[in-house]
Protein backbone atom coordinates (compact mmCIF):
# COMPACT_ATOMS: atom_id res chain seq x y z
CA UNK A 1 0.00 0.00 0.00
CA UNK A 2 1.00 3.33 -0.31
CA UNK A 3 2.82 5.42 2.62
CA UNK A 4 0.90 6.85 5.53
CA UNK A 5 1.37 10.48 7.07
CA UNK A 6 2.68 9.73 10.39
CA UNK A 7 4.01 13.51 11.27
CA UNK A 8 1.74 14.94 13.16
CA UNK A 9 2.25 18.29 11.38
CA UNK A 10 1.28 16.60 8.23
CA UNK A 11 -1.90 15.70 9.24
CA UNK A 12 -2.84 19.77 9.43
CA UNK A 13 -4.88 21.16 6.12
CA UNK A 14 -6.00 24.69 5.09
CA UNK A 15 -9.54 25.38 4.81
CA UNK A 16 -8.85 25.73 1.14
CA UNK A 17 -7.60 22.61 0.90
CA UNK A 18 -9.46 20.21 -1.63
CA UNK A 19 -12.14 18.51 0.06
CA UNK A 20 -15.02 15.87 0.11
CA UNK A 21 -17.35 14.85 2.18
CA UNK A 22 -19.38 11.42 2.59
CA UNK A 23 -21.82 10.02 5.51
CA UNK A 24 -19.37 7.89 6.44
CA UNK A 25 -16.02 10.17 6.34
CA UNK A 26 -14.74 13.02 5.25
CA UNK A 27 -11.47 13.20 2.83
CA UNK A 28 -9.06 16.36 2.53
CA UNK A 29 -5.88 16.38 0.17
CA UNK A 30 -3.22 18.62 0.33
CA UNK A 31 -0.40 19.56 -1.93
CA UNK A 32 2.29 16.94 -1.41
CA UNK A 33 5.73 17.77 -0.33
CA UNK A 34 7.20 15.35 -2.68
CA UNK A 35 5.22 14.61 -5.73
CA UNK A 36 5.23 11.02 -6.83
CA UNK A 37 3.44 8.82 -4.72
CA UNK A 38 0.27 9.81 -2.39
CA UNK A 39 0.61 9.50 0.93
CA UNK A 40 -2.38 8.75 3.61
CA UNK A 41 -3.39 9.13 6.92
CA UNK A 42 -6.34 8.18 8.81
CA UNK A 43 -7.74 10.06 11.77
CA UNK A 44 -10.66 8.15 14.20
CA UNK A 45 -11.49 10.59 17.21
CA UNK A 46 -11.89 9.56 20.53
CA UNK A 47 -13.94 12.22 20.62
CA UNK A 48 -16.23 10.40 18.09
CA UNK A 49 -15.91 7.00 19.01
CA UNK A 50 -15.44 6.08 22.45
CA UNK A 51 -13.73 2.53 22.34
CA UNK A 52 -10.59 1.61 20.92
CA UNK A 53 -12.07 -0.95 19.12
CA UNK A 54 -14.13 1.46 17.15
CA UNK A 55 -11.18 3.52 16.24
CA UNK A 56 -9.52 0.53 14.66
CA UNK A 57 -12.31 -0.61 12.90
CA UNK A 58 -13.05 2.58 11.13
CA UNK A 59 -9.64 3.13 10.03
CA UNK A 60 -9.50 -0.96 8.89
CA UNK A 61 -12.40 0.19 6.86
CA UNK A 62 -10.82 3.39 5.45
CA UNK A 63 -8.03 1.86 4.84
CA UNK A 64 -9.85 -1.15 2.60
CA UNK A 65 -11.39 1.47 0.48
CA UNK A 66 -8.76 3.27 -0.59
CA UNK A 67 -6.40 0.34 -0.85
CA UNK A 68 -9.23 -0.73 -3.27
CA UNK A 69 -9.28 2.69 -5.21
CA UNK A 70 -5.50 3.65 -4.98
CA UNK A 71 -5.74 4.41 -8.51
CA UNK A 72 -8.23 7.39 -8.33
CA UNK A 73 -5.24 8.66 -5.87
CA UNK A 74 -3.52 11.92 -7.20
CA UNK A 75 0.37 11.62 -7.32
CA UNK A 76 0.40 15.33 -6.41
CA UNK A 77 -1.45 14.94 -3.06
CA UNK A 78 -1.54 13.87 0.18
CA UNK A 79 -5.10 12.58 1.67
CA UNK A 80 -6.02 12.33 5.43
CA UNK A 81 -9.35 10.46 6.15
CA UNK A 82 -11.40 11.33 8.71
CA UNK A 83 -13.69 8.77 10.12
CA UNK A 84 -17.44 9.43 10.92
CA UNK A 85 -19.46 7.51 13.28
CA UNK A 86 -21.73 6.33 10.34
CA UNK A 87 -19.13 3.82 9.61
CA UNK A 88 -19.30 1.76 11.75
CA UNK A 89 -23.15 0.27 10.73
CA UNK A 90 -21.72 0.66 6.68
CA UNK A 91 -21.69 -2.37 4.51
CA UNK A 92 -18.38 -2.90 2.24
CA UNK A 93 -20.60 -2.24 -0.96
CA UNK A 94 -21.61 1.75 0.61
CA UNK A 95 -18.23 2.22 2.15
CA UNK A 96 -16.03 1.75 -1.71
CA UNK A 97 -19.27 3.72 -3.68
CA UNK A 98 -18.66 6.16 -1.30
CA UNK A 99 -14.77 6.40 -1.73
CA UNK A 100 -14.90 5.93 -5.05
CA UNK A 101 -17.09 9.16 -5.38
CA UNK A 102 -15.08 11.53 -3.01
CA UNK A 103 -11.96 10.37 -4.88
CA UNK A 104 -13.32 11.38 -8.26
CA UNK A 105 -14.64 14.67 -6.98
CA UNK A 106 -11.44 15.52 -5.95
CA UNK A 107 -9.64 13.97 -9.41
CA UNK A 108 -12.12 16.13 -11.37
CA UNK A 109 -12.39 19.46 -9.61
CA UNK A 110 -8.78 19.93 -8.59
CA UNK A 111 -6.18 17.32 -10.00
CA UNK A 112 -4.22 18.36 -13.02
CA UNK A 113 -5.71 17.21 -16.38
CA UNK A 114 -2.62 14.71 -17.06
CA UNK A 115 -3.97 13.13 -13.60
CA UNK A 116 -7.67 13.20 -14.98
CA UNK A 117 -6.11 11.20 -17.91
CA UNK A 118 -4.77 8.44 -15.98
CA UNK A 119 -7.91 8.28 -14.26
CA UNK A 120 -9.81 7.61 -16.81
CA UNK A 121 -7.47 4.80 -18.07
CA UNK A 122 -7.91 3.52 -14.57
CA UNK A 123 -11.56 4.13 -14.92
CA UNK A 124 -11.52 1.85 -17.73
CA UNK A 125 -10.10 -1.33 -15.88
CA UNK A 126 -12.39 -0.92 -12.79
CA UNK A 127 -15.69 -0.70 -14.32
CA UNK A 128 -15.39 -4.42 -14.81
CA UNK A 129 -14.53 -5.01 -10.40
CA UNK A 130 -17.41 -5.48 -8.82
CA UNK A 131 -17.81 -3.73 -5.57
CA UNK A 132 -19.14 -6.56 -3.77
CA UNK A 133 -15.54 -8.38 -3.17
Amino acid sequence: MRDTIKNHNDFHMAEDDPSARAKMFVVRAKRAKIPGDPRVGFMATKHTFKLAVHRNRAKRLLREWVRFHEGLLVPEFDYVFYARSPILNTDRKTGRVAMHKALQHILKKYAPKTATNMAKIFKNSVDHRNFND
